[in-house]
């Protein structure tokens, strides 16, 4: 999987990966008649006394470590444009394909492990490719060329090179063997860690409330410890790999100095070719640890590449149409549930049983039921977060499933039952509904959803910050934010998932006078549990165990309908149900 990302990923940085390794090579080549120029200047220089020889190649070494230098310095910054430029190739890919995502899709990964995936695991490949840029090329060419070299300098101890690097690479790949398997452990425990911290900050409130910081501490230090152990033992390994290494350098430099030192003793090599051929072990050696490096971070980049491309292969199940139809103009606000039911991967029942809904403009109309009732789930199946496992959703006379994405969610302004704000300021998050609205339509929006005095009240007015999560906020004020940018957007079809449910009597019903004659040519469709929210609407429907058990206006469900006469006598007096 590793191999077959970076091939398809790195196509378009071909020319700068052409510069890596000409650059590269150019900078081994002349690291590597270095050594020999060095054994030069001692036989013809040093031990003869000839001054002009010495400064001569002195000379010509210092030229070609220049040109080395700059070689691996141009070979390192396109390394690293390259590395860079996939990376943020990487992070782009995933969020746009986690944008395309159902809410199936994004419950089947969570939460934490897209961002971990998205982050850390795009850093370990990022990483991964500046060091095969900066090694990979680098590390054959010198330990080929090396071994090339040394030969050329004395073969009376090549058998030393035969013995060494054989062995090294057998003690390195041991090593990285009993590696991979922790790498591979390391980032499914980051994802643990982070959906533990995430639930932890997020849920915090919750935490305090109920007393339970010791519990919390404890079950994070559970997942820190479970990653702290994983990580120790790759520790471990890691950290016997370069004393392995550097026992094999040290017993193959003292091999070389003592039978090397016999063969100049017995006037079989010269000193000059005894210390080229140490420089070229040592330079062979060098390029063994180099890729061990590399061959290190291989294991956890395969690992996070599989994560990587487990997102980018997953496609959503909510699927846009290869042949888009274009709403009717004329059927604006229209929305059409026929046979709608609709079932959760590997549930055991459906959610929903076919249910029938017809609404037009100008209507209210009102969902209730008991908790899990699935209206929620009603409500979600008209934008498409989720796609009916059968029967059809029709938002202006054509299947949802036919609407491009776009062109149906411009017909739908959506206030979800948890008011979510993006950190920002107001006015940013009053764009999202509409980005081409003026401040004139803003203030307006906020005035409809009951939101204005509080915003005018602030000393930024619309460019008040809002936090993430819009915390600085108190519930109230998030779900009349929420209900303004959808309001400002002047959809054909208002879906209110529960949201007034923050809000006080007065508050609630000044809000829903105030939205009448905005929405009087739009569909409203309203989840609510207060009998009191719904109680005006043109119709209510009943859902029981995700079945419609009653349709119809206030008075006739209060009439016909067992069901919802219990809900309105657990919140309302007999006076207060038929006033």
């Amino acid at each position: 999987m590793l191999l077959r990302l970076l091939r398809e990923r790195l196509v378009p940085f071909r020319t700068w990966l052409i510069a890596v390794l000409v650059l590269q090579s150019a900078g081994v080549i002349a690291m590597l008649y270095l050594p020999s120029l060095n054994a030069r200047i001692i036989d013809e220089g040093v031990v003869t006394g000839d001054t002009g020889t010495i400064w001569r190649l002195g000379a010509i070494m210092l030229a070609v470590s220049v040109a080395q230098i700059v070689c691996s310095l141009g070979a390192a910054y396109f390394g690293s444009r390259t590395a860079m430029a996939l990376g943020r190739d990487l992070r782009r890919d995933l969020f746009h394909r986690v944008g395309t995502f159902s809410t199936r899709e994004v419950q089947q990964f969570g939460a934490p492990s897209l961002i971990t995936r998205t982050t850390n695991d795009v850093q370990q490949v990022q990483m991964l490719v500046v060091m095969a840029c900066l090694i990979a090329v680098s590390s054959p060419i010198m330990m080929v060329g090396g071994v090339l070299m040394a030969l050329r300098e004395d073969v009376g101890l090549g058998w030393i090179l035969a013995i060494v690097v054989p062995a090294l690479f057998v003690s390195v790949g041991f090593v990285i063997s009993r590696m991979v398997p922790s790498f591979r452990q390391m980032q499914t425990r980051i994802d643990e860690v982070n959906r533990v911290l995430r639930e932890q900050i997020t849920g915090i409130r919750v935490v305090r409330a109920f007393v339970r910081e010791r519990h919390e501490e404890e079950r994070f230090a559970v997942a820190n410890d479970e990653l702290t152990d994983v990580a120790m033992r790759a520790g471990r390994w890691m950290a016997t790999m370069f004393p392995l290494v550097m026992l094999v350098v040290n017993v193959s430099s003292v091999a070389v100095i003592w039978f090397g030192g016999h063969r100049v003793d017995d006037g079989q090599m010269q000193v000059g070719a005894l210390t080229a051929f140490l420089a070229y072990l040592m330079q062979i050696l060098m390029s063994v640890m180099m890729a061990t490096f590399m061959l290190m971070q291989v294991p956890r980049s395969a690992v996070c590449a599989d994560r990587i491309a487990e997102v980018l292969d997953t496609e959503s199940s909510v699927v846009p149409p290869t042949q888009p139809v274009a709403p009717d103009p004329a059927r604006r606000g229209h929305l059409d549930l026929e046979g709608v039911t609709f079932s959760y991967p590997g549930a055991e029942s459906p959610v929903l049983h076919e249910i029938d809904l017809v609404a037009r403009p100008g209507q209210t109309i009102a969902v209730i039921g008991s908790t899990g009732a699935g209206k929620s789930t009603l409500v979600n199946l008209v934008p498409r977060l989720f796609d009916a496992t059968a029967g059809t959703v029709r938002v202006a006379g054509v299947d949802v499933r036919d609407l491009d994405p776009e062109l149906l969610w411009a017909q739908i302004g959506l206030v979800p039952q948890k008011a979510y704000l993006f950190s920002g300021t107001v006015r940013s998050n009053l764009a999202h509904g509409a980005p081409d609205a003026d401040d004139a339509a803003m203030w307006a929006a906020l005035e409809i959803a009951q939101a204005r005095d509080f915003v005018e009240a602030l000393p930024e007015g619309l460019d008040a910050p809002v936090a993430q999560g819009g915390t600085n906020f108190s519930g109230g004020q998030r779900q009349r934010l929420a209900i303004a940018r959808a309001v400002v957007r002047r959809p054909g079809i208002y879906l209110f998932d529960d949201s007034f449910s923050a809000l006080d009597l007065a508050t609630d019903a000044r809000l829903r006078a105030a939205l009448r004659p905005v929405t009087a040519d739009a569909t409203v469709v309203v989840v609510a549990q207060r009998v009191s929210t719904i109680r005006d609407a043109d119709l209510i429907v009943v859902l029981e165990d995700g079945r419609i058990v009653g349709r119809g206006s206030h008075l006739e469900l209060l009439d016909g309908c067992p069901t919802y006469r219990e809900i309105v006598d657990s919140q309302l007096s007999a006076e207060e149900a038929l006033a």
